[in-house]
């Protein structure tokens, strides 16, 4: 696994993750999205959802960061809220399982989460929002720190649309493999993350959801932006 890891420092990953519900949330074009990433130099892919992942899986070797996403009642946590969510990525070939680490209400604490994905023999990695949450994943035995929450929970605006540069900073300072991740919308941000101290970098939106960057232009040039 310490390969994994260094495979992945200084380079691309891509989250294939169409639009909920969209004409490209299929499987098979999952799948496409995953080698089309590949074939442009992704050196890892970050999947959602079980049958995403069965068909991704068989159709690549690149390291494949699996999450399951679920809306349940009373907790805002989505990303792999449950321990049987951790067994079904294991098995269905992720190499990191990605969790929701933020300090909210949750099903299960965040330190059983950790423990069931290093027990299955993958890596584990912590979706921050805050410097908080990293420092308490990685006493928890995270291997790699995500800024993929950053903005989206504690009623925390960012400062910008761009990646959250502070908190890439922040995680560096703490010795451990860096993931920068959320709001990566161009070539510059991938760069200026890198140039904060991150290790690796995952884009989404940018490259896979083509309804999302569609919007941007159209409402670039004067239209609406319907997503």
């Amino acid at each position: 696994m310490a390969d994994l890891i260094d495979n992945l420092r200084a380079k691309l990953v891509v989250s294939c993750q169409p639009v909920d519900n969209g004409p490209m949330d299929r499987p098979d074009i999952t799948a496409a999205m995953a080698r089309a990433a590949e074939a442009g130099g992704a050196a890892g892919l970050r999947i959602e959802g079980i049958a995403n992942l069965l068909a991704v899986r068989p159709v690549t070797s690149l390291p494949i960061i699996g999450i399951l996403k679920r809306d349940l009642n009373d907790t805002g946590v989505r990303i792999t809220p449950l321990l049987e969510d951790v067994a079904e990525l294991a098995a269905a070939g992720a190499n990191v399982i990605a969790y929701d680490a933020t300090a909210r209400t949750r099903p299960v604490a965040t330190g059983e989460l950790v423990a069931e994905i290093k027990g299955l023999g993958c890596l584990a990695m912590a979706d921050c929002a805050r410097l908080a949450d990293g420092k308490q994943a990685l006493l928890e035995g995270a291997d790699i720190l995500g800024t993929t929450l950053s903005g989206y929970v504690y009623e925390i605006i960012p400062d910008d649309t761009g990646p959250d540069l502070g908190l890439i900073a922040a995680f560096a300072r703490l010795g451990t493999f860096v993931m920068a991740e959320g709001r990566v919308n161009s070539p510059q941000a991938a760069r200026e993350a890198m140039a904060a101290g991150a290790d690796c970098v995952t884009v989404g939106s940018a490259i896979t959801r083509i309804e999302i960057v569609t919007g941007w232009f159209a409402k670039a040039i004067g239209g609406q932006e319907h997503v």
